[in-house]
């Protein structure tokens, strides 16, 4: 039975209960009290009159006594079940007003609500379990690429925030425990048109249960889970969740890259960030002695990236480990001049203010650029609230933990042919990442371009399909121009064709499409627009293929290919 209509019978039992009673003996009452008819004598009320009297008085019409006028007697009894039944109806109204303020029964009419509008969706969607900082800026990225998402979330707070935030799509939230198969079930992860599921709550063993759950419950989506812990990873991996995203992790492949590849760093940079934002320009951090505040599992990152570099660091932590010790350590929390001195900060080409307290690190970062004003300063930001005392600060290099997870997640949903190419760019040399780093700025300036892909197969570029099929000849470059006026390039740049499974790196324009094929661009979002309105529209992709402006309707494109062919033969 519906949640609903089980709490409300409940809670309504007695007050019905008392209101059937009340007509119940007031019928009884008027069976057993005689009437008198005109001539005097008895005239006992049946209980379908007795039912159909009380039924309209109930309801305030008032038709008068029938069948026949009352007797005193019958009267007063009229009298006392009408008071009898104002009572029992205040006592019903009064239980159904305190219903509907009963927390239970609006948990269980909102989760009702819930459940009807993503039985609904009829568009692809993600479940996002969290609504936190990295959550908030994943379903941002993913309605301003209008992908449905549908979130759930412990906090009613940050829910209530969701709702007063307007979404362009219309985004379906829960107050609910992802923990909770049902709860997840509500969230639609078994529906056919869920394409994944992101735990990205700050409690990672609910992460660890959201992955466990989705893979048993619908194996055929992708998991995408937050996760910093060793033994919390090592559980996910173990029954083979599809993406483990560690943003401390993660920083340290950039930080390492950042050393020693700059020009990748920057390209890298360049394609995973939130697109349309402006694009940070930070400088490489330099080669030397490092010292670093706080040991934890960030810190434990930074180091192994200065070690693979050949670099050497001294920590500064109250309580490192034990076998941690030949690093040169410190005890101190590294916020006062003291123990900076002691380590080292004159000489120090930079320092890493790595804590989880975010004021500590800017202490720690304000401290160290008094002793050392060239100090190249990197430091950990935990909080998206004090995004603004960190720009005054202006720090060579910011990790936002919330940032690099959006911005993975966000680029494993979007473009997953994106990886494949970034796995290829980390195999090139700096000459090759700068060259295309020019192109990419050449095209989208100083923003973070969007990244998209392209395939050619009649669901998703019919109008491709339907060239190809019909002996079309279609390029790259014909994907590259403007639908309305072909001499206009659009703004972006072919990154990586995959072809029976081969990819082609930075292919040539002349490159013939083929049915099948994905593509890689990264450009501006005007250019994917219109690219979308080529890939779909035959009339656009007869433009920019062969110049000429095809009518609407298969009728006039048949008959317009007739004349063509027509005045082709009589001037051959």
């Amino acid at each position: 039975m519906n949640s609903v209509v089980f709490l409300t019978l409940r809670k309504l039992r007695a007050p019905l209960l008392i209101l059937i009673g009340v007509y119940a003996l007031g019928i009884t009452g008027l069976v057993l009290i005689p009437g008198v008819d005109e001539a005097g004598r008895a005239r006992p009320m049946s209980f379908f009159h007795a039912f159909y009297f009380l039924t309209y008085t109930a309801s305030t019409i008032g038709f008068g006594e029938m069948p026949g006028a009352f007797t005193d007697a019958q009267r007063l009894w009229v009298v006392v079940v009408i008071y009898l039944s104002v009572i029992g109806w205040a006592y019903t109204l009064t239980t159904l007003l305190a219903l509907t303020r009963d927390s239970a029964f609006r948990v269980a009419v909102t989760t009702s609500a819930f459940r009807r509008r993503v039985r609904r969706l009829s568009d692809p969607y993600y479940v996002v379990c969290g609504y936190g900082e990295t959550g908030t800026l994943v379903c941002r990225t993913l309605d301003a690429m209008a992908i449905r998402f549908v979130v759930l979330d412990i906090d009613s707070s940050r829910v209530n925030e969701l709702e007063l935030h307007p979404y362009r799509g219309d985004a379906a939230a829960l107050t609910a425990d992802a923990k909770l198969p049902e709860n997840l079930l509500a969230a639609g992860v078994a529906l056919p048109f869920c394409q994944g599921v992101l735990a990205l709550t700050n409690d990672e063993s609910a992460n660890l249960a959201v992955a466990i759950t989705v893979k048993l419950l619908n194996p055929a989506i992708p998991v995408l889970c937050r996760a910093t812990q060793p033994e919390i990873e090592a559980n996910m991996a173990s029954f083979g969740t599809d993406h483990i995203i560690n943003p401390f992790r993660l920083f340290g492949e950039y930080l390492w890259d950042a050393l020693h590849a700059p020009a990748l760093h920057v390209l890298i940079q360049r394609l995973t960030g939130l697109p349309g934002e402006a694009l940070a320009t930070e400088s490489p951090p330099p080669h030397g002695r490092w010292i670093v505040c706080g040991y934890g599992r960030f810190g434990r990152e930074v180091v192994e990236s200065f070690m693979r570099e050949g670099l050497s660091s001294t920590i500064i932590d109250p309580d490192p480990p034990f076998p941690e010790r030949q690093h040169g350590f410190l005890q101190g929390l590294g916020t006062d001049a003291r123990t900076l001195t002691e380590a080292g900060v004159a000489d120090a080409v930079g320092i890493v203010a790595g804590t989880d307290d975010d004021i500590a690190n800017l202490s720690i970062a304000m401290t160290a650029r008094a002793e050392n004003p060239r100090i190249f300063v990197v430091i950990r930001q935990n909080l998206q609230a004090n995004r603004a005392l960190y720009r005054a600060f202006g720090a060579g290099i910011t990790m936002v933990s919330a940032e690099i997870i959006a911005d993975e997640c966000v680029a494993l949903i979007s473009t997953p042919l994106l990886a494949r190419f970034l796995h290829i760019a980390e195999r090139q040399d700096e000459a090759w990442a700068t060259s295309v780093n020019a192109r990419l700025e050449e095209t989208t300036g100083g923003t973070t371009p969007s990244v998209w892909a392209v395939r050619v197969d009649a669901a998703h570029s019919p109008a491709l399909a339907r060239a190809l099929a019909g002996g079309e000849a279609v390029t790259l470059r014909h994907l590259r121009l403007h639908p309305s006026d072909r001499q206009r390039p659009l703004d972006c740049v072919p990154l990586l064709v995959l072809r029976s499974g081969e990819p082609i790196v930075l292919p040539d324009e002349q490159l013939p499409l083929a049915r099948l094929d994905a593509v890689l661009f990264a450009g501006t979002a005007e250019a994917q627009r219109l690219q979308s309105l080529i890939a779909r529209n035959s009339r656009a992709c007869d433009y920019v293929c062969r110049g000429v402006e095809m009518p609407d309707g298969w009728i006039w494109r048949a008959l317009a290919r007739d004349r063509a062919r027509g005045s082709a033969e009589s001037h051959g």
